[in-house]
């Protein structure tokens, strides 16, 4: 079982950390012309209900690495919509 925990670990680590370089890079340029505003409001809900399951079944990298993939994908989200509804404005 000490092998399963392991692999969930890692792949709660490796997809986390796959969003930090967009995060930066997002924050840093205001930039989010290329990015899909339905992709960001689809994935960051499917991010919550995952949080809402690992708290279900008290997994840890579930819990964790959502959080964090969370707070990475919403950045981003927050950029986006306010770069596309913001500039909307006269």
């Amino acid at each position: 079982m000490e092998l399963f925990s392991l692999v969930g670990n890692l792949a709660a680590c490796l997809t986390t950390i796959s969003f930090l370089p967009q995060a930066i890079k997002t924050i840093k340029s205001r930039d989010t012309q290329q990015l899909s505003l339905p992709m960001y409001l689809m994935f960051v809900a499917g991010v919550t209900l995952w949080i809402v399951y690992g708290l279900y079944v008290n997994s840890t990298p579930i819990i964790v690495g959502n959080i964090i993939t969370f707070l990475l994908a919403g950045s981003i989200l927050m950029v986006k919509i306010k770069s596309t509804f913001g500039s909307k404005r006269g």
